[in-house]
């Protein structure tokens, strides 16, 4: 009778894989938390230092202090979990040990006080790319195309996904 116990070598990587994408989906997970309860200095340590974010109208913002000045100016004020930034549909591709790109549906919420109103704030795709920094994962790039109520896309948004190997 064979030892089941043991993993074979192929199956320790798919392992490992898999735990980095977990990783990863944790890393965006965290993102939206941290931004519905407006705790935007922790926000801003899920980024790289050199992170950059490609906002459409919010704009481009370089660098771990813009990024967490402009999420103050722009998500900061108001109350916790006044709304609901909603991801889901995530894609995560690793591009080496130490990278990855990700694809997730964004469904940008508020409660409004009046029910006839309509909540929606943002439909959108973040593409974003990831990188393992001191063994943690961290967003370096961020991109997000607003899909509605104002389409406003950028580059040659979408192109292939995930990415040619």
């Amino acid at each position: 009778m064979a030892d089941t116990t043991q993993l074979s070598r192929e199956e320790l990587e798919t392992l490992r894989v898999l735990m980095d994408i977990e990783a990863i989906k944790k890393v965006k997970l965290l993102y939206c938390q941290l931004m519905d309860s407006k705790d935007i200095d922790a926000l801003a340590e899920v980024f790289t230092e050199d992170a950059v974010c490609e906002f459409g109208p919010y704009g481009i913002w370089n660098g771990r202090p813009k990024i967490r000045e402009n999420y103050k100016n722009v998500v900061g004020g108001g109350e916790p979990y006044g709304g609901v930034h909603s991801i889901t549909n995530q894609w995560v591709e690793l591009t080496s040990d130490t990278t990855a790109v990700s694809r997730t549906y964004l469904h940008d919420i508020t409660h409004a006080a009046d029910p006839r109103t309509l909540p929606v704030i943002w439909y959108g795709i973040y593409d974003e790319d990831f990188r393992k920094v001191s063994g943690r994962w961290q967003i370096a790039r961020s991109t997000l195309q607003f899909l509605w109520p104002q389409r406003i896309i950028t580059g040659d948004w979408p192109g292939p996904f995930p990415p040619k190997k």
